[in-house]
């Protein structure tokens, strides 16, 4: 890749950030012919992309909030993710217990609505459950009061296992996608940006880019990325925080999902299946500060237990959680809003004055509706031959994960990782770090912090092996892990 950028002396187009959307982008871009080259400062999916709710959606919620145009659209992209990439998604039943009747018409009539909506595209049909049916297919729920229940149907997925195969599909297609390499300043002629100063971060290389059109798809930190285009500019970002805590299957065992529609501050609450865990999350508190690394705060933590508590019948402690991982959401500002579970997950494209692309806002659901939109703008501003969007039937590049027979090593007998796997990783997929392989190429930081760390030294002398390192860099490595594992702790238990 890293010769690829030097051989090539002007792109089509440039995208900054490889979470969704920006990979989304270099997907579409490279699969329409244009020369196309992705950087990322860390790691593909290193911030939110990586911390979602798992879930394919078209999103119950903003139907509660009348945003019909945002329902369809996200439902008609959930097929095409489902389709394109079904070997890191699939479809869950997720059921919403109710404990009066007037919930059970309510969200039922919604749920029918959603039903509707979707159309032929529907996932499965939507039933009322009576009190027996609802404990039948959410065992481990608190019967107490419990009147019966909704069963509904969407898509459930793994967020950064799909960020890196949308990073391979792109490299398929011909684009150049490279980690660990980092914006620093724009060049202007006639104050249009003609090019990008980039600094690889692993080899501490400078490399100059030229370009036609430059994509900013950042997330939350598409502000710093305009004001280095803009000095000035106000901040268009109003950044919300959600943590998410993950259990063990017995406090939730079955295989649905369950849904609370209404919290003490009217987000909605999931427990989720996922990789042999339960997902519980997730709450929405608006900060000030943008940091790559966001903690999770008490009053989070203590939110979440207490409202899966409620519905659950086996009671959850600090101590049982094996993982607390923390998201921003990168939603868009707007007048009069008071508080960020209202804001737009719609996406907003903006273009400066000197020509560059904004995209922001979004969901991992429409992430390649708004990658089609970006492009197509892409093609007006630079300008580039029109050429007609291909994503919608493209399949999404299949992990070739080697599973191994049981007389293999592995690392950890809850994770069958093998040495060919870490190898697979490092010469495959660009895993530069202990935290690539154990946060994003594997799930484990994820799934059992503590687990995570007690696997991290094996992780490194192998990577240092592939990646030709010596003592010092295993050394830093287990320790700049360890430092970063020991946030997704509750060290306190």
């Amino acid at each position: 890749m890293l010769t690829q950028l030097q051989q090539t002396p002007e792109w089509d187009i440039v995208i900054i950030g490889g979470g969704a959307t920006g990979l989304g982008c270099a997907v579409d871009a490279a699969s329409r012919g244009f020369k196309t080259l992705l950087i990322e400062q860390y790691d593909f999916a290193k911030g939110t992309s990586s911390r979602s709710t798992k879930l394919v959606h078209g999103g119950v919620r903003y139907l509660a909030q009348g945003n019909i145009k945002l329902v369809k659209e996200a439902l008609r992209e959930r097929t095409y993710l489902l389709h394109n990439a079904p070997h890191v998604t699939s479809v869950m039943a997720f059921v919403v217990p109710v404990y009066n009747w007037w919930d059970k018409w309510f969200y039922g009539i919604g749920l029918k609505v959603y039903d509707l909506l979707a159309g032929k595209l529907s996932l499965g049909k939507t039933e009322w459950l009576n009190k027996k049916k609802t404990l039948q297919q959410l065992p481990g729920i608190n019967n107490d009061r419990l009147k019966g229940g909704i069963l509904y149907y969407d898509g459930q997925f793994d967020d950064a296992r799909l960020a890196i195969d949308l990073a391979k599909t792109a490299v398929q297609q011909g684009a150049t996608v490279i980690n660990y390499c980092k914006a620093t300043s724009f060049i202007k002629q006639d104050s249009r940006i003609t090019a990008v100063v980039l600094n690889d971060t692993i080899n501490n290389k400078t490399y100059t880019v030229q370009a036609k059109t430059f994509i900013n798809a950042t997330g939350v930190f598409a502000d710093a990325v305009m004001q280095m285009d803009e000095p000035h500019k106000d901040n268009l970002i109003a950044p919300s925080q959600g943590i998410h805590a993950v259990v063990d299957k017995a406090f939730f065992p079955g295989s649905n999902a369950l849904m609370i529609p209404k919290t003490d501050d009217g987000r909605v609450l999931f427990a989720v299946p996922w990789h042999n865990k339960v997902i519980l999350g997730t709450t929405d508190t608006p900060i000030k500060n943008i940091t790559v690394e966001p903690k999770p705060l008490e009053e989070e933590i203590n939110f979440i237990l207490h409202h899966a508590n409620r519905y659950l019948a086996k009671k959850i402690t600090r101590k049982d959680i094996n993982s607390v991982f923390v998201g921003l959401r990168p939603l868009i500002k707007k007048s009069g809003a008071a508080t960020t579970s209202l804001l737009s997950r719609d996406h907003t494209i903006l273009i400066s004055k000197s020509g560059l692309i904004t995209v922001s806002g979004g969901k991992w659901t429409t992430y390649r509706k708004m990658a089609e939109d970006v492009i197509d703008k892409a093609i007006q501003i630079a300008p580039l031959p029109q050429r007609n969007c291909i994503t919608k039937q493209l399949p999404i590049s299949t992990s070739s994960i080697k599973k191994m027979s049981n007389s293999e090593y592995f690392l950890h007998p809850d994770f069958h990782y093998t040495e060919q796997d870490i190898q697979y990783f490092v010469e495959a997929e660009m895993a530069m770090k202990v935290e690539d392989v154990l946060a994003r190429r594997t799930r484990i930081l994820f799934l059992n912090a503590t687990t995570a760390i007690a696997v991290a030294p094996a992780v490194a002398k192998l990577m240092a092996v592939f990646l030709q390192q010596n003592e010092q860099w295993i050394h830093d490595e287990i320790v700049a892990f360890t430092q970063l594992a020991n946030q997704y702790c509750l060290n306190d238990a």
